[in-house]
Order: structure tokens, then sequence, then C-alpha cells
């Protein structure tokens, strides 16, 4: 009966695609300002006082629970620097149907959290790092932070979590050249290295040229004898390669060069409580005005219902590069 019911309620979109994956950020702010992310100078972030609660952020969860999502991923901005991160994480993982429960940092912050998350039960962490050398992360990211970045991924080692993901956004003329060494890097400390191709969102990423991972794809696998991999590491995107003794593994995220939107499996809910359906369109649906009203859990879950219906087929970064001007931490990442 219990799998009769899920499969009633299953969050299916209008292309019948299945959507199990939610990415929930919990503040717009960052501590960083990465050249394809904020802008300079900007601070439009959303008030406090706006963003949902832990409660309402709980509520949330247990409806797309209830309805078959079991991938969910803490983001932000920077979700380290939300008041209560620990607790969320607790209260989340405790809901029936919450089967894996990860988080998108900077990591700058994560050698005060690492240990405390991992009881908490978080499952696995992704790390952004553009670059290896205290130039290069300055360049790009605004601040000297290697130091801090560093401790925290010891710190998330010391504490247990395997299969971390390095999130690497490689930017032509910038950090294009670094790659080998990030490689080198992951393979030494067992990370799992993920290139992703950057997409045109807002005015600070549609500055940069854009970079096709085709032909990295091509010569890393080469140069590092690498060989396709069936693992998933998650409910991603990614297409991974291994090792060939399989102690390496690296995904690659192609929005642009190689769009995967026809197995989009997920949606973003910004830390105003509105869902984003897809990162290239503006299809969104503010659930909000739902929570403060408290409508009951069946109301709450036939508004997600409707709005998992707007999602799009696919995003158009190729043919309006200009058309999306949100930043991504409005977004969440």
């Amino acid at each position: 009966y219990n799998q009769l019911q899920l499969a009633l309620t299953m969050l299916i979109d209008a292309y019948g695609r299945i959507v199990n994956y939610l990415r929930i950020s919990i503040t717009d702010r960052c501590d960083l300002r990465c050249t394809y992310c904020i802008p300079k100078g900007f601070h439009e972030f959303e008030k406090p006082e706006h963003w949902l609660s832990l409660d309402e952020i709980e509520r949330v969860v247990r409806q797309f629970a209830a309805m078959g999502t079991r991938r969910f991923r803490l983001t932000g901005g920077e979700p380290l620097l939300r008041k209560g991160i620990v607790e969320l994480v607790t209260r989340l993982k405790r809901i029936d149907g919450v089967e894996d429960l990860s988080l998108s940092t900077n990591a700058t912050q994560l050698q005060h959290f690492a240990h405390d998350l991992r009881r908490a039960g978080l499952d696995r962490l992704n790390v952004s790092l553009d670059s290896l050398s205290r130039h290069g992360i300055e360049k790009i990211t605004g601040f000297d932070a290697k130091a801090k970045v560093m401790a925290g991924l010891q710190a998330a080692s010391d504490a247990g979590f395997v299969n971390t993901k390095i999130n690497m956004v490689p930017l032509q003329g910038i950090n294009d050249s670094e790659i080998d060494d990030m490689v080198a890097f992951c393979i030494k400390h067992q990370f799992i290295l993920r290139l992703i191709e950057l997409m045109p969102m807002g005015a600070s990423a549609q500055q940069h040229q854009h970079l096709d991972l085709q032909p990295i794809i091509a010569r890393i696998s080469e140069q590092f004898q690498l060989i396709p991999s069936q693992k998933t590491y998650g409910g991603g995107p990614a297409r991974y390669w291994q090792s060939q003794d399989g102690n390496f593994s690296m995904g690659y995220i192609t929005p642009m060069s190689q769009h995967f939107c026809q197995t989009c499996n997920r949606v973003r809910m910004a830390v105003d409580g509105t869902l984003y359906m897809c990162l290239g369109q503006e299809h969104q649906y503010a659930l909000a005005p739902l929570l403060k009203k408290e409508v009951s859990d069946a109301d709450l879950q036939a508004a997600i219902q409707a709005a998992i219906h707007l999602k799009p087929l696919q995003h158009t970064f190729n043919e309006e590069p200009k058309k999306i001007v949100r930043i991504m931490s409005m977004t969440g990442g």
C-alpha cells in the first residue's frame, strides 16, 4: 500500500521526468565574491525577515519527502553562514524519506562545523574550489582564502566525510591551466573532482568567455588513463570517469556543450521560499505566502505539484545567453 501511495504522489513534471532532488538555499549571503557569481559592489541580498525559518524549511522538506523526493542539498550563498545550520541538518535527517542530505560550501567556515555536521547526520560535502594557489583563489574570489579552505578540507576528512567533491569552474585564461594540478591534488587527497561549465547567469557570469569542456574531457581522460564509470555519487547530472584502479573519480557537468535537460530531476528553492524550476528559465512558484498562512499539508503538496508542472523542457542558455539576469546565489547555487 505504501509503495502504491508513493507512486500516486510522486512529483512528475509535464514531460514525464520524476523530480526527486531538491536544492535548498538557506542564505543568499556569501563571504567570498567569485567573479562569475556575485557582482562587485552587489548588496541587493534578500532581507533576513524574508528568509524561510528553519521550521518552514523543515515543513517544505517534509512535503517533498512525502511525495518521493529522496535527495536534498543545502546551498547558499554560503550555507555555513546561516545560524542554526547544524540544528537544521539534525532536523532534516530525522524526516522519513530523506535518504541523502548533502551540503555545498566554499569551505572557509568548514573547520568550525565539519565534526558537528557529521554528527548531525550530513551525508556528503561539495566544496567549490577553482584554484590551488593563493593568487588564483584571491583573483577569482576576491579574498586570500586558501588557508581557511585547506583547513576546512582537512577538518572534513578528520570528521569522517568520504567522497567529498571538489567543484572547479574552469575559466578561460584564468584557471584553465590549473586543471592538471587539481587532478593531482584530488588523487592525493582522495577527493572527487568535478569540472563544471560556466552558465551565463547574471552579468558576472556573462562577462566570461565560454569554455567548452569537451576537448578538456578528452585530454584529461587520455592523460590520466580514465575510463567511463557507472558511479553517480548522488542524484546530480555529472557524468563520471574513473582511474583504471578505481581509486580516483572525475565528473563533468556540461550544461552548455552537452546539456542534460531531458534527464533533469531537480528543482531549487531560494532562501525566500521561491521554487525555481530551471536555472536557465524564469519559471517559479512562491511557497512563502502559503507557509505564512499555515495552509494544510494537502494544500502545500498540491502547490508543489502545480509548481513542478511549470518545469520547462530545457534551458536556452545557448540561444539566449543574456536572458537570465538573476545571479546564482539568488537561486541557490
